[in-house]
């Protein structure tokens, strides 16, 4: 009998895109992929150590697991697991700690140390693909890992080392697989994914053109990409309707004195520039952010200069971080600490102008037809509803529910939706079937 694999991530989404691979690899071995705990025989995590929150649920998640299902076997990977060698030791339970720098490998290794037992099948290729099986729609590639700068908050290049791009063919192959196995949508991740190509003699511009000629995948969408160095001809590529109209462009802060100390190779005047440039390529072009509130160094004066030109920006969406020492890196050594009092009080007026500025940005999408790919069905929670909501995201990344009094079946379709109202308690806009 084959072993059955639960696989568990947590933060960004190259985290994401290394749990598919890993699921990928796992049923070609003949084992199942299963979603529950109690029913695995082994529990692979992948962990995120970007703040100390993050670590403190990775802790938890790994606790979680064990309770859930002690007799399961645990295998630890990631960020954490990384930076922590002697994770195994802290927390008991852990079978198995497996580096960043072995991910790759992650599969073989698990396979022999733990001496599963899985030969490919008959059946195998008539299976739901494994995507499908973990509950998601879009794809998450990982198309190169690393960053050669030293921002000084992040632990990340820490903990992923330097660059390391995937060659382009294979990548192709990867998109052409997924959109066999009925995947309509990747995204393409990495740590540093503007810097795609710089240690093979490629680069970020010449695998999106050669995505887009040589697969059929009918939606493109680009995770995070810093606000720099972009090459000549990027936002051209947009004129292609597949590539979807969202970036999400780190600005961490919006005062240039905070930048200089974060290391940042973007003023915000660049920034604002770029901004500039991509909303002249669409007004629908959604822009969205992360924001590291209470940098060390960082006054009142700072704060409200920022919070000026982050205003400014119109952002579509702000991931907000509350600073977090990490060890190793420079900023842990930092005067000018932020005290926790004043730190939840600039995270909350972050939320509220983020709150503002996503409702400004869907509230100038209402009346417009939008092709909205579907992820989600579920029973309606609200008190005075009942029936189905069924969400998914437009191509700008904006996330619509759909009500209606029966199941729709649209979880993984792609449908012209009008939008109608936004949704405030949810953040959601509310659309309906267009007959456009």
């Amino acid at each position: 009998m084959s072993a059955s694999i639960k696989l568990e991530t947590l933060g960004c989404r190259l985290n994401e895109a290394e749990l598919e691979n890993w699921g990928r690899s796992f049923t070609e071995t003949g084992c199942r992929i299963t979603p529950e705990s109690n029913d695995a025989d082994i529990i692979v995590i992948n962990t995120c150590a970007v703040t100390q929150a993050a670590i403190k649920k990775s802790r938890q998640t790994i606790r979680k697991v064990r309770r859930d299902n002690p007799a399961a076997k645990i295998v630890v990977s990631g960020c954490y697991g990384t930076l922590q060698p002697d994770l195994a030791e802290a927390i008991p339970g852990i079978d198995l700690l497996i580096p960043n720098a072995d991910k790759d490998k992650l599969v073989a290794i698990i396979r022999d140390r733990l001496n599963i037992d899985g030969e490919l099948t008959a059946s195998q290729g008539s299976v739901e693909p494994v995507l499908l099986r973990l509950g998601r729609q879009r794809a998450f590639i990982k198309i190169q890992d690393g960053c050669r700068h030293r921002c000084t908050y992040c632990v990340v290049t820490i903990a992923r080392g330097d660059e390391r791009s995937v060659p382009i063919k294979e990548i192709i192959e990867h998109v052409n697989a997924l959109y066999r196995e009925g995947i309509s949508e990747v995204s393409l991740t990495g740590v540093h994914i503007g810097a795609y190509g710089h240690d093979i003699g490629e680069s970020m511009l010449t695998l999106i053109k050669a995505i887009l000629a040589e697969t059929d995948i009918p939606r493109l969408r680009l995770a995070s990409l810093e606000p720099w160095n972009l090459p000549g001809g990027f936002l051209e590529l947009f004129g292609n309707k597949r590539l979807m109209p969202h970036l999400h462009l780190p600005l961490q802060s919006g005062s240039d004195k905070i930048l200089r100390r974060m290391g940042r190779r973007c003023k915000t005047a660049d920034y604002q520039r770029l901004v500039e440039d991509i909303r002249g390529v669409s007004e629908d072009f959604n822009i969205t952010t992360d924001i590291i509130a209470g940098f060390p160094g960082e006054t009142d004066a700072d704060w409200k200069t920022g919070l000026e030109f982050i205003e400014s920006m119109g952002f579509g969406h702000i991931h907000i971080f509350p600073y977090s020492p990490r060890p190793g890196t420079a900023a842990a050594n930092f005067s000018g600490r932020v005290d926790p009092a004043t730190l939840k009080v600039r995270c909350a007026e972050l939320h509220q102008l983020s709150q503002r500025l996503k409702k400004d940005f869907v509230t100038r999408q209402l009346g417009k037809d939008s092709h909205v790919l579907f992820e989600e069905e579920t029973p309606n929670k609200s008190n005075s509803k009942s029936g189905f909501v069924t969400t998914g995201y437009t191509p700008n990344f904006i996330r619509v529910k759909l009500a209606s009094n029966d199941r729709t079946n649209l979880t993984n379709r792609i449908m012209t939706i009008r939008m109608i109202a936004y949704e405030e308690t949810s953040g959601l806009a509310v659309g309906e079937l267009s007959e456009n």
